[in-house]
């Protein structure tokens, strides 16, 4: 999960939940954002809502996002503060959007496990563990912010996922303390 997270005057934005397909982003960004009181999106959701697609990928059978315009959707809300964006990364939100962000990270055999109860095709299997193994999305997050504010997550075990949002909170709950003296 990439929970990347701006301040705008006394507000919070939190945008994106990275990592690969079915590590647990949506399951702890709706978590967090009913503890938080930050407003949760799902990026996906909002695409397909909103239409916001650039064509199909017949290889994988899924709608291709068009990157600009879910920026464009969601840049008001951002400068608003208070939302936790959920995508799979976030390398094309723009830097200004984040201080914070958060790569949930699963073992490849826990992963396998997920994404074969959802159906996923070999290929789309086998290419988000790869996707995994390689940090493909970790990479990408650093490669996108400052390396200092991406962080890695453990996300194998219901546990982790508690341990995960306490961590999130006790970091927001610092920050405000920290920029708000």
């Amino acid at each position: 999960m990439e929970a990347c997270h701006r301040r705008l005057g006394n507000q919070w934005s939190a945008a994106g939940h990275g990592g690969t397909p079915g590590v647990g982003k949506t399951t702890l960004g709706k978590e967090l954002a009913a503890r938080s009181g930050l407003k949760y999106i799902n990026v996906g959701d909002l695409a397909r809502e909103g239409q916001l697609y650039d064509g199909h990928d017949e290889e994988y059978d899924c709608p291709i996002l068009d990157e600009d315009r879910v920026v464009d959707e969601l840049d008001n809300q951002m400068i608003e503060g208070g939302v936790i964006v959920d995508y799979h990364g976030c390398d094309f939100f723009p830097e200004r959007w984040f201080h914070v962000v958060f790569v949930l990270r699963t073992e490849n055999s826990v992963l396998y496990k997920r994404l074969e109860t959802r159906g996923y095709s070999e290929k789309k299997l086998k290419d988000n563990i790869q996707c995994e193994i390689f940090q493909v999305l970790y990479e990408e997050a650093i490669a996108s912010y400052k390396e200092e504010i991406v962080h890695q997550l453990p996300s194998n075990k219901p546990e982790e996922l508690e341990d995960n949002i306490n961590q999130i909170l006790k970091w927001i709950d610092q920050w405000i303390k920290d920029h708000n003296s």
